[in-house]
């Protein structure tokens, strides 16, 4: 099978061809482009810029693949988009682009959940079996799962406010940093000292499996309102101290889940971290040690398969459509689409 994949969910234009050779997962070509450049000057996404972009890109990326691939519409065999969740001007040019292709190629189309396409790609990039353990963290999400089969998720914890990638970049704004936040305050964290500034750890100790980040970008802000002016050690330092804490918080509400995971699934043998926070460096060493105390192995994908890309797209439809799982031209986006419908929303606890 040879898929296209689209991803327009929020600022990255990216296409892909991914194909399956011998039941071996083959990356044929794949494209990202960014958006940085139109968004840096807000310090954040602007859904009508992200929007347009896409519509401006997304054409040439998508003949570009095809010609890198070595193939034409007639030799897909499937079409797939990100479907949601996401912004919905970027999803709609997404989606209508692959619709059209679909139809006019008379090729299936299948409509992605983007948070699946995360959960997914540790089997396009390491063939992990299920079932997995998986910290989904990135910009919008953060959420600890089970994973069984494709389109099958039981949901063990979720953020109460909000993601780890939504920390990062508020506090590099607070900071002065570029965005995205994630890798400038890595960047800045490398010349720093983690313990200088002493930072919340949300819910440590806590039952369950939930996060939370609020509390802590509050601290953020008060550290940095009490910083002096033109400090550059002191910004590396807070830096250092804001990656530690994130990460912190992390590894401890996952080390519950590994915990109930081992419990429930003596069957499941692997954690997995996906999404754009899975490719910062002290995280994945973390996990990695996580994991080994655990007894189990830990994957990642490679950092240009955890931010937004179109070949996670691609694979997640090829997975699906392989099963069966084609979608009707007419399906619709969601701005929300949770991987577990059955879990209810959090509430902070007392």
């Amino acid at each position: 099978m040879n898929i296209l994949g689209i991803e327009t969910s929020c600022d990255e234009t990216a296409v892909a061809v991914v194909g399956d050779d011998r039941d071996q997962p083959a990356i044929r070509a794949n494209m990202v482009q960014s958006q940085l450049a139109e968004h840096a000057p807000y310090g954040g996404i602007v859904p009508e810029i992200a929007a347009r972009a896409h519509l401006d890109h997304l054409d040439r990326l998508i003949a570009a693949v095809l010609d890198e691939a070595g193939l034409g519409f007639a030799d897909l065999d499937g079409v797939a988009a990100a479907a949601g969740p996401g912004l919905v001007g970027g999803l709609i040019v997404g989606t209508t682009a692959a619709k059209g292709i679909a139809w006019a190629a008379k090729k299936p189309f299948a409509a992605v959940n983007h948070l699946e396409a995360h959960a997914l790609t540790a089997r396009l990039s390491d063939a992990v079996a299920f079932p997995y353990l998986l910290l989904l963290v990135s910009g919008g999400h953060t959420q600890l799962l089970v994973c069984t089969g494709v389109g099958r998720y039981r949901q063990l914890g979720t953020t109460l406010d909000d993601a780890a990638g939504e920390a990062f970049d508020k506090s590099a704004k607070l900071l002065d940093l570029p965005y995205p936040g994630g890798p400038a305050i890595a960047e800045r964290a490398r010349r720093g000292n983690p313990r200088r500034f002493p930072l919340p750890r949300p819910l440590q100790g806590r039952d369950g499996c939930d996060l939370s980040f609020s509390g802590l970008k509050t601290a953020v802000r008060e550290r940095v309102a009490a910083l002096a002016p033109n400090d550059d050690q002191a910004v590396a330092d807070l830096a250092a101290s804001i990656e530690l804490a994130i990460c912190d918080h992390l590894v401890d509400r996952t080390a519950r889940a590994v915990r109930w995971f081992r419990a429930h699934y003596p069957e499941g043998r692997v954690l997995v971290a996906a999404g754009g926070v899975a490719a910062n460096a002290q995280l994945r060493v973390r996990l990695a040690g996580l994991a080994a105390d655990a007894g189990i192995a830990f994957v990642a994908p490679p950092p240009a398969l955890c931010t937004d890309n179109g070949a996670m797209i691609a694979w997640a439809g090829l997975e699906r459509l392989r099963l069966g799982l084609a979608d009707s031209l007419d399906a619709k986006v969601y701005p929300r689409w949770p991987l577990d419908p059955t879990a209810f929303a959090p509430k902070m606890p007392r």
